[in-house]
């Protein structure tokens, strides 16, 4: 497998992050309840849900719908209205129409705000919930024989948590949730309509303001979500926001439920309530925030731990390491950090409860030693290729490493391993190369082994290595609150390599 020498610079972002689209779990009477393995357990009810009658006899009653054809057209054109107006501003302003910041001042997920309806988005610290759907009120008379007037309004979601207090501000853990509401239609014979928000946590060491309500440009709009009949229109949107605290220890993951409760200005009483769902059924919570304070040298913070971060390998600065580690990849029994198999890497922390041969805590480099140990010796190669120092894969620093005792590649020495070396190509190119070392087993990997021990230029390996590059990997475990020895908490993925040798992550 052969690469060009490596560059100085490169464009590539190993931190880049792609937003994931995903199926919630229990979002609501709107839409349907999935099981953990993704199959429908409920059908929705979409039922229409009505509250005690007034003095007069008089139900205010709701009925959910999921996102239709007609309410993405109409986000569509709130879309195009907003980039417009922005755009119109930059030019008033005298910046260039192009290049003008768009997303409204409201908006608390700033890559939300022109996501397509109809699909839920996350990344490791926010949520873009597009898929909840319309409301359709209905103000009934005592025998329900007539239906008094109607109201309609488009609704979304977001959730932004902090990794850390400088991120937020707050001298705490701390994640934010933000509803937008649209009106579409109120009748008159409402007079006027309010909405509440209603925000409920399973937290036990946290602090949730009030709901601050703005409007679509971020003034303040007063108590509530309120609109007068005469007042619906395009840019009448009402956003509300909370912000939760979080100043527990260790670390806490945070159920969350929505609804909305309706009143109208032509009843004194009469008011209706629908739920938007939970953050997810036990078994997935894919939107429930997980605060710590376990993260070293990181203050408090908190992440939405169903997305599994990737960190990608810039095969421009270090082609060894994307080389071996596509390769290894591919032929791994376990496919370890593998997109294309979706074998995701678990991240071993400072921790965990695996003990050393001295009492010790377990740590990367008693993995590293077990993998690099006396067996491995440099395999002479061109000078052209420098110092040589032994790199493994899986990392020492995964659940998935050949030296971690509970590792599912165990191995009982790095000899055990793929034995492979760097070198320059030979042909008269300035290419090199990852070859078989044939020195002990003659005819190269078999192809079944549970990991890999190379050697490389340290320049080339060690950025890529998880287990001691400060300010990679390891930093970026940190950065993205990844716990160790957590059930169900995966760790890096290797991202896609520009060497195309494959769509790779390491997780």
């Amino acid at each position: 497998m052969k690469f060009p020498a490596a560059q100085t610079s490169s464009t590539i972002d190993p931190n880049s992050q792609e937003v994931y689209e995903f199926t919630r779990t229990d979002p609501g009477p709107a839409l349907p309840v999935l099981a953990a393995n993704g199959a429908v357990k409920r059908q929705a009810t979409q039922e229409r849900t009505c509250g005690k009658q007034d003095a007069e006899g008089r139900q205010l009653c709701i009925e959910l719908s999921p996102p239709t054809a007609e309410s993405a057209a109409r986000a569509k054109a709130r879309v195009e209205a907003q980039r417009a107006e922005s755009e119109a501003k930059a030019v008033r302003a005298g910046v260039s129409a192009a290049g003008a910041a768009v997303a409204p001042l409201v908006e608390l997920v700033d890559w939300c705000w022109d996501k397509p309806v109809g699909k839920d988005y996350m990344t490791r610290g926010e949520a873009c919930l597009k898929n909840i759907g319309s409301a359709r009120l209905v103000f009934v008379d005592a025998d329900r024989s007539a239906e008094i007037g109607f109201a309609k309004f488009d609704f979304e979601q977001r959730i932004k948590a902090y990794p850390n207090k400088g991120a937020s501000g707050s001298d705490f853990a701390e994640f934010d949730q933000a509803i937008s509401i649209v009106p579409v239609s109120v009748d008159a014979a409402l007079e006027g309509v309010t909405m509440k928000w209603n925000v409920g946590s399973t937290c036990s060491s946290c602090v949730t303001s009030n709901v601050r309500w703005t409007d679509g440009q971020a003034n303040n709009a007063g108590p509530a979500a309120y609109w007068k009949a005469d007042e619906v229109h395009e840019f009448a949107s009402r956003w509300g926001r909370v912000s939760t605290t979080w100043n527990g220890t260790g670390k806490e993951t945070i159920d969350l439920g929505w609804s909305v409760t309706a009143t109208v200005d032509a009843s004194d009483s009469a008011k209706a309530t629908a739920s938007f769902g939970t953050s997810g059924i036990e078994q997935v919570r894919e939107l429930a925030p997980r605060c710590d304070d376990i993260v070293k040298g990181s203050a408090p913070g908190c992440v939405l731990p169903y997305f599994k971060p990737t960190w990608t390998v810039d095969t421009n600065l270090y082609p060894v390491a994307g080389a071996y580690y596509w390769y290894m990849q591919q032929v791994m029994p376990d496919h370890a950090g593998s997109k294309r198999w979706d074998s995701l890497m678990h991240y071993l922390g400072p921790d965990t409860a695996v003990r050393n041969s001295t009492g010790g805590t377990w740590t990367s480099d008693n993995s590293r030693t077990r993998v690099c140990d006396n067996t491995w010796s440099v395999h002479p190669s061109d000078a052209s290729v420098g110092s040589v120092d032994c790199d493994e894969f899986a990392m020492a620093s995964t659940h998935e490493s050949g030296g971690y005792p509970k590792s599912v590649n165990l191995v009982t020495s790095g000899s055990k391993c793929a034995q492979l070396f760097t070198d320059k190509m030979g042909d008269g190119s300035a290419n090199f190369a990852i070859l078989a070392d044939t020195r002990t087993a003659t005819n190269g990997p078999s192809g079944t082994e549970r990991c890999g021990r190379a050697g490389g230029h340290p320049e080339h390996a060690e950025p890529a290595g998880l287990h001691r590059v400060p300010g990679s990997v390891v930093a970026d475990a940190g950065r993205r609150r990844v716990l160790p020895d957590s059930p169900g908490i995966r760790a890096l993925h290797v991202g896609r390599d520009h060497l195309h040798l494959a769509q790779d992550r390491l997780t």
